[in-house]
């Protein structure tokens, strides 16, 4: 496969103009880090506590912002001249992600570093925060194909801030009502497990289960996002 790095840079330049004119949506980077930093002044050291802040980027990053990205093209209805360019359809997605992708980068280690969350083996949590990162971007990709206008996008994607960004906090409530244990499938919840295990004598097993999971999801969320990709060329 051939990728022309020419043609998606091109693409992230032409998003960064877009996205820092809109302060509607570029705005949205600042919560996640307003949140960790409250976080931080209250002291809040639990696992759950430092992942909220993190998960709550890649909902309102990652997949808010790749939804609008996406979004206004379709409102401009210049999404159509770009699906018959010549550019191909990895180029066309990855060039679209890129910015999101960097910005989410970003986000995430400013929210580790306000809420001086040290995890216990740094390379493991950096690849599955990378592996997050792809995993939201193509849901922002596949509800950017649905949504009609930037507006609409920031309704779309609230079942993804509610169920991915919130799931976790109703882990606690397990025991009481063990229908709750689909939560622990959640990428989110994933990341909160492994960010607890890496901070004691975990093993293999303990690493690879998260990881095994989160790359099921992002499966699952890119054949989605061509699948209907590919239907809007015809569509559209």
């Amino acid at each position: 496969m051939n990728l022309s790095i020419k043609r998606m840079q091109a693409i992230l330049l032409k998003d960064y103009k877009e996205f820092s004119r809109n302060m509607a949506v570029s705005s949205m980077v600042f919560l996640p880090l307003i949140l960790a930093a409250i976080y931080s002044r209250m002291g809040v050291d639990t696992m759950q506590g430092l992942f909220m802040p993190i998960n709550m980027t890649f909902s309102v990053v990652a997949t808010y912002i790749q939804c609008s990205i996406i979004a206004e093209e379709k409102e401009k209805n210049t999404l159509r001249n770009l699906m018959l360019s010549p550019a191909t359809i990895p180029e066309i997605l990855i060039g679209k992600s890129m910015l999101t992708f960097i910005v989410t980068i970003i986000i995430v280690t400013g929210c580790m570093v306000l809420s001086e969350y040290n995890p216990g083996n740094l390379l493991i949590m950096i690849v599955a925060l990378l592996l997050s990162t792809i995993f939201y971007i193509a849901v922002g990709t596949l509800l950017g194909l649905f949504a009609k206008t930037v507006m609409e996008s920031s309704v779309i994607v609230l079942p993804v801030l509610f169920i991915f960004s919130l799931g976790p906090v109703v882990k606690v409530y397990i025991e009481n009502y063990p229908i709750l244990k689909v939560v622990e499938w959640l990428p989110s919840t994933q990341l909160i497990m492994l960010g607890e295990s890496l901070e004691t004598n975990w093993g293999i097993w303990d690493v690879i289960q998260p990881f095994i999971i989160i790359a099921l999801w992002i499966l699952i969320a890119i054949i989605a996002t061509v699948s209907v990709y590919k239907k809007r060329m015809v569509d559209e």
